[in-house]
């Protein structure tokens, strides 16, 4: 089994910056992927951005040049820094880990309100 904590949201004005962080633990092994996604009230949980063990990135569309995601190995955690945020990039932002056999596990997900 594989527990995954975030921290780093909260409350920012449009324009400002947040970094969350996931840290993972339990069963770690690679190969692995850890992402985050997000889910706005009404609307369905989508892709962030998500990064191998080995560091291939991936990112939805809308969310490139503005957020980055990295991690570190040898603390199994993973990052995504936010900056330029925007109203609509308020969301519940939840981590997730793909183990080797391709199984999920999900963290209990950070708020992230994008407000003047």
């Amino acid at each position: 089994q594989v527990q995954l904590v975030e921290s780093g949201g909260g409350l920012v004005q449009p324009g400002g910056s947040l970094r969350l962080s996931c840290v993972a633990s339990g069963s770690i092994r690679s190969p692995n992927t850890m992402g985050w996604y997000r889910q706005a009230p009404g609307n369905q949980r989508d892709l962030v951005s998500s990064i191998s063990s080995s560091g291939y990135t991936n990112y939805a569309d809308s969310r490139k040049g503005r957020f980055t995601i990295s991690r570190d190995n040898a603390k199994n955690t993973v990052y995504l820094q936010m900056n330029s945020l925007k109203p609509e990039d308020t969301a519940v932002y939840y981590c997730k880990y793909v183990d080797w056999s391709r199984r999920e596990h999900w963290g209990q997900g950070t708020q992230v309100t994008v407000s003047s």
